[in-house]
């Protein structure tokens, strides 16, 4: 069950990846939409995806005690990292749609 989280990430990382590519050629064909919408759109699924591989990766790779805390606290940053990413664009996405 635990590489299955695993896999899982990867494919989130991989999709992205792939969302950015697609995302660079609609820009490149004149697509006028929202920058900021498309930079969070980029960004999300790949901050997930290498948290959801760097909380399981260690453990399941029977790593160190100090490696597996190193990377738990950077999996901490990371996750503060995407929680910033979803405010400011929550708060934007609210923001252009009041009616005042």
């Amino acid at each position: 069950m635990d590489w299955s989280v695993v896999a899982m990430g990867c494919v989130l990382v991989l999709g992205s990846l792939g969302g950015r590519w697609w995302e660079r050629a609609k820009v490149s064909r004149g697509d006028n939409s929202d920058p900021g919408m498309r930079f969070f759109w980029a960004w999300l699924p790949l901050l997930i995806g290498l948290g959801m591989i760097s909380a399981k990766l260690p453990s399941l790779l029977h790593a160190r005690h100090p490696i597996v805390e190193v990377v738990d606290a950077l999996n901490f940053v990371l996750a503060v990292t995407v929680l910033v990413f979803a405010v400011r664009s929550g708060r934007g996405f609210f923001r252009s749609r009041s009616t005042t």
